[in-house]
């Protein structure tokens, strides 16, 4: 049988990711080195070295940064409190948060505003869960809780069963965020669920992209970083599906002996690996093991987020 290695369709950035790199190369370009940006503007090691080297400094803490200096917040969103720091401190500011992130902040201060109870869906410790924990407000009379598995939704107590809401992180598995939901659904019945599910477009089209690819192949390749949730989400998938999955930044993380063992190869990429290092890894793989290169599926994705007024 001679050798495929099937590129998914859709893979690779979204039109979040786009927009947030956009938004540092142009205040790069406008404003000149250095420019500050909050944690990694994206989760993904190419594009933040590449970053860097233009002249952008990642910070953790909005102390890190020099007066007079101008600051980005990544796609993944901040909290109101790294919001007001840094006007309380005359930084200038651009907000390179995924407009679906703020989606879900905004949904969590409406329900705060009404005095509901919140339960967020989604992975502790994860840049975008604590900026989303920290857009909470009127928490004398509303609490947010975070559920992370089927486990938590299982045992969580909450104050107030009657007036509860759910929201989730945008990068989560949609098939074990179902199940987290509908076992919320049955111990809490009024629960507000969202109209739509919060989980971005992007990530499900990929994960859908995913499921058809990891029936027809023996090993899967997942171009992303380890920090990223919707890269190992993909990883998780393949691998749930029956596929051998690898998750990679670059080709010398192949395990090359291993993988000539396999004749039906596929390549995806998390929502925030650049498409040049997909194809690298495809041709250097095509190279090494004589196998033809297809793409699979079709990306009908055209969503675009305009950039901030004084980037435009």
């Amino acid at each position: 049988m001679s050798k495929q290695i099937k590129l998914a369709n859709p893979r690779g950035f979204c039109a979040g990711v786009d927009r947030a790199i956009d938004i540092v190369n142009k205040a790069l370009d406008i404003y000149g080195a250095p420019v500050y940006v909050k944690h990694e503007v994206v989760h993904n090691k190419v594009v933040v070295e590449d970053l860097k080297n233009r002249g952008a400094i990642f910070v953790e803490e909005i102390d890190e940064i020099p007066n007079n200096s101008l600051v980005i917040f990544s796609a993944h969103g901040v909290s109101s409190e790294v919001e007001e720091e840094t006007k309380s401190r005359n930084l200038n500011f651009f907000d390179a948060t995924c407009p679906l992130v703020t989606k879900v902040h905004m949904e969590v201060r409406k329900h705060a505003k009404a005095e509901k109870d919140i339960i967020l869906i989604g992975h502790e410790g994860h840049p975008e869960v604590e900026g989303t924990m920290g857009r909470h407000i009127n928490s004398e009379h509303s609490s947010i809780y975070l559920v992370q598995d089927e486990k938590d939704a299982n045992s969580i107590d909450v104050n107030k069963n009657d007036q509860l809401a759910v929201v989730t992180q945008t990068t989560l598995s949609v098939d074990e965020t179902k199940s987290i939901i509908s076992i919320l659904k049955n111990r809490f019945p009024n629960i507000t669920i969202p109209k739509k599910d919060d989980i971005c477009y992007a990530t499900q089209n990929r994960q859908d992209a995913v499921k058809q690819l990891a029936l027809e192949s023996d090993f899967m390749i997942v171009v992303g970083s380890k920090n990223s949730s919707n890269s190992n989400r993909l990883k998780e998938l393949g691998e749930k599906c029956g596929c051998k999955s690898v998750l990679i930044d670059e080709f010398a993380d192949l395990d090359l002996a291993n993988i000539s063992n396999y004749s039906r190869i596929s390549i995806t990429a998390g929502a925030s690996a650049p498409e040049s290092r997909v194809m690298e890894i495809a041709k250097s793989l095509e190279n090494h093991i004589g196998a033809k290169i297809i793409e699979h599926g079709e990306d009908n994705e055209n969503i675009y987020f305009k950039l901030p007024p004084g980037l435009r």
